[in-house]
């Protein structure tokens, strides 16, 4: 059984924003125990999900995004940067392949991956296994667009799914679902 946490990420006492890195002291197990879905009533909405879980994730942490074209995985890497301290703009790394960010003073840096364009698994492996290299000697966060590419899921990987809500209105949002890795350590947003 897949164990997964919306993070209070999603919450009305959380929309004014005031959700930090720091502020919301919430161990793992904690957040694995909440409900695993929220839905995203746009870009912003989207964008705010990253920069809130950017409290979870580590140097070395991998972050899986699956979605459909326009599903909103790059808005998401946008801000999960932003929560990272990253003030570079991001883009999608489609036709780039990969994007690497330096991290800002003492927090992880972010390698952002795209395999879309990468039909062949081999491909996708061998970029994949690249990047992966590379996060870590930079001490990144390294988030992947389009894992299904690759022949094998990467084992202790957060995972994201974020899909339309209605197919039929583009404009209804999003809903997502995080599933952190399986093997994940006790940790807090404030780093206890």
């Amino acid at each position: 059984m897949d164990r997964c946490v919306d993070l209070k990420i999603c919450g009305d006492a959380e929309a004014s924003g005031s959700l930090g890195r720091q502020s919301t002291g919430m161990s793992q197990t904690e957040a694995q125990m909440l409900p695993n879905h929220c839905r995203l009533a746009d870009a912003a909405a989207t964008s705010d999900l990253g920069r809130r879980l950017a409290c979870l994730l580590e140097p070395g942490d991998r972050l899986l995004l699956y979605g459909d074209l326009g599903a909103g995985k790059t808005t998401l890497v946008q801000g999960l940067a932003v929560g990272l301290g990253i003030d570079e703009a991001i883009t999608s790394p489609s036709f780039a392949l990969a994007q690497h960010y330096p991290g800002a003073g003492e927090r992880p840096g972010l390698v952002h991956i795209d395999l879309y364009r990468l039909e062949d698994a081999r491909s996708a492996d061998e970029l994949f296994a690249q990047e992966q290299e590379e996060a870590d000697a930079l001490g990144a966060v390294l988030a992947l667009e389009w894992p299904e590419r690759l022949s094998q899921v990467p084992a202790g990987a957060w995972r994201l799914s974020l899909e339309h809500a209605d197919r039929a209105d583009p404009d209804a949002g999003r809903l997502a679902r995080l599933t952190p890795p399986e093997s994940s350590s006790e940790r807090n947003c404030d780093g206890r």
